[in-house]
Formats: C-alpha cells, structure tokens, sequence
C-alpha cells in the first residue's frame, strides 16, 4: 500500500492558485508564454511539496477559466486532496461552484477551503465570506473543512496550510494498491531530442519500474519505460499516487497523445460502452433527457458519448439512475473508476459518477434483470458481484483476469469469492483459466440435450453422435480441451455419457425391430465364426442384398461396440478384438516387439488380417511402428 499524495488546486479564475503554489512549494507552474502573457492558468501546472518526513507530495495547478474546465477534469482525477481557493474579495463564484461539483462528483474525500488575497480586504469583509463559503459547501465533502485565509503575497497564513496540509496527509487511512497493475493517464506529451518521446501523468495505481513492458490504449502500441522521472529526479521505480514523467522507448511524439493511457502490458480493455451510476449535480439547471448527447471525461480523456438512462426518460438536478454510456470512440477504463459528464453544447457540468462495468453488452431499457443486474454490480457484496459477473460473461469463456476486469473488488477478495462460489456448485472450473456459472453449463446441458434428442430420432440405430460432430454443435470454440472439459461435466452431471468416441444421452440404448433383430443375430454369428479371417463387408452385404436394413443393422454393431471395425472392409467381433490386443501386447512385452509376420502366426490368420489390425492399432495410438516394422505397445 502507498500513501504518496497529491494536492489539487481547484476555483474561479484569477482568485490566486498559481500564486499559492508558488507560495507553498517556491514553483512557478505556469510555464508557457500565453499563460505568463494573460495571467491565467491554461494547462495543468505540476510542483511538489516538501514534507516534515522528507518525502514529497506532488501538487497540480488546474485551470479556472470556464473555457478550460476540459482541462482542469484532466488533471482533477488524480487529485487526494483538494485545496479549494476563493478569494477574499470577490467570494464564491460560478466557477468555483462548477469545480466543487466536479470534486464531488470524483469522489475526492478531503481538502481544504483556503481564502486567498486576505491582504486585499477587512476582517468584517473576511468573515462575511467566510460565512457565504460556509453556505455553499453544505451537503458537501468539505462541509466539515478547515477554512484558512492566506497571502500569498505577505506569506500570511501560508504556514498554518501547510501545517494543515501535513495534518491531513498524516490521517489520510485511504491508501493506494500498488499490487495493481500500473496505469498512467496522459496529461502531457513531448519530446526532448536525443532523448525521445515523454508523457507525463499521475500514476494512479500500482508500480511502474524501469524495464517495464507497457501498452499504450487505445491505440494497442506496445513499448518500454526507458527512464522514470519523480519530481524532477531519475528513479528505478514510482508508485501510485506519484507524478511521473515516463520515457517511452521507439515511440513518437504523434504515437501518443493526451488522454491516452500508459499501461502494464495487456492489463486493461478498450471499449465503446460503459455501465455507469450517475448523479445528476443538485445546482444543474437542465432535463438530462435520455438519448442525450454529452462529453464524458475520464481520466485526461474526453469523449462523446449518447446517455441511455436504463429506467427513466428524464433525469432532474440530484437524481440518481443506472445507465449506460455509448461512445463515439473507443476508450480505455476499468470499473469503479469516476467520470465527469458535461453538456455537448452549452458545454457545462451537469453530472458524474462511477463506472459498474468497463465493457458491458448493449442493454436494452426497462428491462428488470439488467437493472438488478447493474444494482448488484453497483452495491453488492463482493460474492454477489463476482457471481453476477460470473453469470453473465461465461458464454465468452474468458479467462479468469479477464472477468476480474468487470469488477473493481479486490484481487484477494475476487479470488476468495471465485473459491467459495465453486465450493458452493455455483462456479465450475473446467481448466486453470477458465471458469464457468451453473446457469451457463445448464444452458449447455439443455442445447446438448436437444440435439443428442434429435440425433437419436433421426439415428435409432446408431449409439450415438460422433465426438467431433457433437462438439462443433454443441460449442463454437477453438478450444477443444475446453469443449471436452464441457462434454466431461455433462456426463458427470448424468445428462450425457461416452461410448467408444460416441455421444448418447444418458441411458439411451438402440432399439431394434424383431426383423432388425434377427438380422443382428445373423451378421454377429458371421464375425464370431469369421473369427481373424472374417469375409469383407461388401462380400457379406453382397448375401444379404434383399435386406433393407443391412446397413443400419451393421452400423449398429459396430456403433454399439459388438463389432471394431478395422477399415473399410474389415471388421472383428469384439471378443476376437479384444484377445488379440491381449495376446500381441503379452508377445510384445516378452520379446520387445511384435512384428507383422509373428502376429499372423500368432493368431494363426493370414498377412491381409494381421496388416488390418496393426494399421488400425497405430491410427488409433495404440502402438508405435519402429524402423524395422516392429511395433510397441503404448501405455495409456
């Protein structure tokens, strides 16, 4: 766990957040020259605080100007603690109230009012803002805040921040995983010649070191960490709740851009829907109608999207729905991550929330299971959650990192829950990475049910389906180890069984007419007395022409294992089958090999029967031919 932690600046334009950083940390953020002409913060400043117990806490200066809000959320959702700047002399204002809502709205749990320009105005002005601040930050997470009046000119109150700021730091319980997978939002992008492309970003969970195999989403470009930088210093390794500036090895700056996110290899998903609970803001002044066309910031990422909301048609200022976001581009996002949701034109703020699943289905709305789906996603137990999961993704036979992915619980806690959920018959494992919910294995069950049903209708005859034929029916997968492991719970499960490479449903036996009947009697007696010189299968047909079943009958012989049938012409009663396996595996053992000629004389037959039977025991695997002919039996 880390409590490294970053301090954000939020408020109207111009009420004195560049100034107080400088103040804090002796850096001045704004760094390009439009910033340093007009006065205002324009992109996200970047310094750091220096700590009683020598480490450093990073700081981020957001813009306050309305025009760059898209701005201010890019570097917003790193941020652990909020300084809230108002000025002393002209109070909340529009925007300040926008930032609060968007503070909220990320869910960042602590922070500090600090009244800035205190030097600017009296004290009976100082606490006549002090009680309008205190009006306006009621129902929110800085109600209960420590307000402290500053200037950063005279340094007055600057201190007593700070002092603030460590109390804070030092209290703070809500501490980062670094076991994580490392993910790094792009806030900045550039190149320094000789040097290459960098990015830089809050590293919001995990550890990045160097070496690191990264992929850069959604672009899919995979890539190295060259060097790591941590407050202006090379390190091997930074952890969440760092800023960082990361080196990219082989990339160019045009490779990469911001809003992307920097990523372990293969740990995250892109997608182009989202299932979210989201809150209306209370001061938002409109109808949020469902279909609404809306920008959603995630991260340091800005994207169009349509609201679908799941049970309403309007949403009204402070009302919370299910819905479901679908974007205009892909995106990378995991659950339990925060968003912010803005008009599409007038762009303002109108609401926010949390992701429940990173990459759902398209939903349809007004449908109860979904609902209840998104509700157990959203504020069930951690078994509840894995289950719901569980139920509703096994179809894709994902594998198990991957289904973690539509939950936000933790690794450990996913893990005991996927362990009990199994324990319980909830869960099935059919390999190491693959498991499965009962609902889906009964849905299999059931579509097995119905075409082995019909195969025995159409086939009375016939034992069963073939294994091949029954697993590209039953399962569209590459993976037969998969589909077999399927086929083997079904039979566990008394629906299905196995026979000689053949599929039956439990208990089915072939059913001959009295005439079929006969006729079995009939071609079994020809193969007992054929004994290992048995006349070929067009020569018996040839006797029996006047039979119309003769080729049902036969294949049921064969299906049902009374007869093995060697190739196309020559077959064996099961019995004569089975004692030349154990006399040739017998010769075998004692003289190393059995070669064609000894198991003619030892089943006393002719060249032609003894070819049949070793060339159908090597298709079959049974026995292995050596550089002299000879063969060897293989243990299975």
């Amino acid at each position: 766990m880390s409590k490294n932690i970053i301090i954000g600046t939020a408020g109207h334009v111009d009420h004195g957040k560049t100034a107080l950083i400088k103040a804090l940390t002796g850096i001045e953020t704004d760094r390009i020259k439009e910033e340093k002409k007009r006065g205002i913060t324009i992109e996200l400043g970047f310094a750091y605080l220096d700590m009683p117990n020598g480490e450093k806490a990073g700081v981020i200066d957001v813009p306050g100007h309305e025009k760059f809000v898209k701005n201010m959320l890019a570097g917003a959702g790193g941020i652990d603690l909020a300084l809230l700047v108002v000025a002393a002399d002209e109070g909340f204002m529009p925007q300040t109230r926008e930032h609060l809502g968007i503070l909220s709205l990320l869910d960042i749990k602590q922070g500090i009012i600090v009244i800035t320009k205190k030097d600017t105005v009296d004290q009976d002005w100082l606490e006549m803002v002090k009680e309008d601040i205190a009006q306006e930050i009621k129902g929110t997470f800085l109600e209960n805040a420590q307000m402290i009046p500053v200037s950063s000119y005279t340094g007055e109150g600057i201190e007593q921040l700070k002092s603030e700021i460590f109390n804070l730091i030092e209290k703070t319980t809500d501490l980062k995983d670094l076991d994580k997978p490392f993910r790094v939002p792009v806030d900045r992008v550039f190149s320094i010649e000789g040097f290459g492309t960098v990015i830089t970003g809050t590293l919001i969970e995990g550890t990045l070191s160097l070496g690191d195999n990264v992929t850069v989403y959604p672009e899919g470009i995979s890539t190295k960490v060259r060097n790591i930088q941590v407050h202006s210093r090379d390190v091997e390794k930074a952890y969440a709740g760092q800023r960082v500036a990361v080196n990219l090895a082989g990339l160019k700056k045009t490779d990469i851009q911001k809003g992307d996110v920097v990523a372990a290899q293969d740990s995250m998903h892109n997608t182009m829907m989202l299932d979210v609970k989201l809150t209306i803001l209370k001061d938002c002044e409109r109808q949020i109608l469902n279909n609404t066309r809306l920008h959603l910031y995630h991260g340091s990422k800005d994207v169009l999207c349509k609201l679908v909301i799941m049970d309403k048609d309007v949403l009204q200022a402070g009302e919370t729905a299910y819905a479901q976001l679908r974007l205009e581009e892909e995106i990378a996002v995991k659950t339990g991550d925060h968003f912010v949701v803005r008009f599409y034109s007038p762009l303002e703020t109108v609401g926010g929330g949390t992701v429940i699943d990173c990459n759902p289905f398209k939903h349809k709305r007004n449908d109860q299971a979904v609902i209840r789906s998104m509700e157990i996603k959203d504020i069930g137990t951690p078994l509840e959650k894995v289950g719901q999961i569980f139920k509703e993704y096994s179809f894709e036979l994902e594998s198990v990192n991957s289904i973690n992915s539509h939950s936000s619980i933790t690794f450990n806690e996913f893990n005991e829950s996927v362990s009990k959920l199994i324990e319980e018959g909830i869960l099935y494992r059919l390999t190491q990475d693959i498991i499965v919910h009962v609902e889906y294995v009964d849905k299999l069950a059931s579509t097995g049910k119905r075409i082995l049903d019909e195969y025995h209708k159409e086939n009375p005859l016939r034992v069963g389906m073939k294994k091949e034929e029954f697993r590209s029916k039953l399962l569209q997968s590459k993976d037969i180890q998969i589909i077999d492991k399927i086929i083997q719970l079904l039979c566990d499960k008394q629906i299905i069984e196995q026979n000689n490479g053949y599929i039956l449903l439990k208990g089915f036996e072939v059913q001959l007419s009295e005439e079929q009947k006969r006729l079995s009697e009939k071609l079994e007696k020809i193969f007992l007395d054929g004994g290992y010189s048995t006349p070929a299968i067009s020569q018996i047909q040839s006797e029996f022409s006047k039979e119309k079943n003769f080729k049902q009958v036969i294949e049921s012989l064969i299906n049902t294992g009374k007869v093995v049938q060697l190739d196309d012409q020559v077959c064996l009663h099961k019995s004569f089958y089975d004692n030349a396996v154990n006399k040739a595996k017998d010769y075998a053992e004692k003289n190393g090999s059995i070669a064609l000629g000894e198991l003619r004389d030892l089943l006393s037959t002719s060249r032609k029967y003894a070819i049949s039977i070793l060339e159908y025991w090597d298709r079959k695997g049974i026995t292995k031919k050596s550089a002299d002919d000879g063969r060897t039996f293989i243990n299975k």
